[in-house]
């Protein structure tokens, strides 16, 4: 970030400083990553106040940069914002402990993250950067992780090997808990990676990513583990969920809501008569956090626009049975949708 962004940040806001505290807005704010310490910009010195476990790394890491350091705790953060009366902070991500503590300080409070979302939602070419790095090495994980796979081996055992092969190849750590899910279980979106064993003939569904300089990567990908011959119905789906992704790949554009992004899959499924085996939205913005605005979603009034980041995840899920989703991380360049993932399989593998 540089500097002249955050005084817009700061100017929308229309407190006297901004005041962050949450570890994945300073380093957004400073690029510097903490788990405790301050950001406090007053419209004309950005300061960051770290303890003494991090004030070395990061006077070093921020040497040059228009952000100050400061060594200190909440005190020395106190002593920055005397005077002020009404301080941005981040309204979703404060506690209701350091809001109370802060009014109890005699400060006003102003939500300051619709100005913080607004620029996160436009990725920089840095951020942009660090996220192709997260994808390559999700793909490169997974592709080191497939031949692992045998009969009798634990969701949680599988988890556990693709996360090696993501650190291995320089993942700071993954994006969320993977997601690992063996036959009927891949029914559940969300499934809790648990300790069923594979089976020959069963569907596994990975829902998985990782982390590059603070960037998220998002994947998911659907196998089946070997062919027992009682998979036509699953094939028949995973060719409509194939199609749905590549649709909304080809037919997403800047300008569009992410109503009517979302609409392209769930139209398509729609006129398969399976709209209702589709049930959650098609995808959600990408960055610092896995989750993050735009919102490709049947409620979404939210623009896209050249440089955000998101998934694109269609999928469908049959109680009992199995599920199926394809998730790309992709971007918006030009005006049209370039997905960051080209290194593993979209059609459907059998291992």
């Amino acid at each position: 970030m540089t500097k002249e962004q955050l005084h817009e940040i700061y100017a929308v806001c229309g407190a006297d400083a901004l005041f962050l505290e949450q570890d994945f807005l300073r380093r957004y704010v400073t690029g510097f990553y903490s788990t405790d310490g301050y950001v406090v910009y007053d419209g004309e010195v950005c300061t960051f106040v770290a303890d003494a476990r991090y004030f070395e790394a990061a006077q070093n890491a921020l040497a040059g940069n228009f952000v100050a350091v400061k060594e200190g705790t909440y005190a020395a953060a106190m002593e920055l914002v005397r005077g002020k009366k009404t301080l941005g902070v981040p309204f979703p991500y404060i506690s209701r402990a350091a809001s109370d503590r802060l009014e109890g300080e005699g400060f006003a409070l102003v939500d300051c993250m619709p100005a913080l979302r607004t620029a996160m939602k436009v990725k920089s070419e840095a951020e942009i950067s660090l996220i192709g790095q997260a994808c390559d090495i999700a793909e490169e994980g997974l592709l080191a992780t497939l031949p692992r796979l045998k009969e009798g081996m634990t969701e949680r055992e599988l988890a556990a090997a693709l996360e090696y092969e993501m650190r291995m190849r320089g993942a700071e750590g993954v994006s969320f808990e993977t997601i690992v899910a063996f036959g009927a279980g891949s029914s559940v979106p969300h499934h809790e990676t648990g300790d069923t064993k594979l089976r020959f003939g069963d569907v596994v569904l990975i829902d998985y990513g990782c982390k590059k300089g603070g960037y998220c990567s998002d994947c998911t990908r659907t196998f089946l583990f070997g062919d027992d011959g009682k998979h036509e119905e699953f094939k028949a789906h995973y060719a409509l969920v194939l199609e749905a992704h590549e649709l909304a790949k080809a037919r997403i554009v800047a300008g569009m809501t992410g109503k009517e992004a979302d609409e392209i899959a769930r139209g398509y499924f729609r006129e398969h008569g399976l709209d209702g085996a589709f049930t959650h939205s098609l995808g959600h913005g990408i960055g610092l956090e896995i989750h993050e605005h735009p919102m490709l979603s049947p409620r979404s009034e939210e623009v896209l626009l050249d440089g955000m980041v998101f998934s694109d995840e269609p999928g469908l899920y049959f109680a009992g049975k199995y599920g199926i989703r394809i998730e790309d991380s992709v971007t918006l360049k030009g005006g049209k949708v370039v997905s960051f993932m080209h290194k593993t399989e979209h059609g459907l593998l059998i291992l």
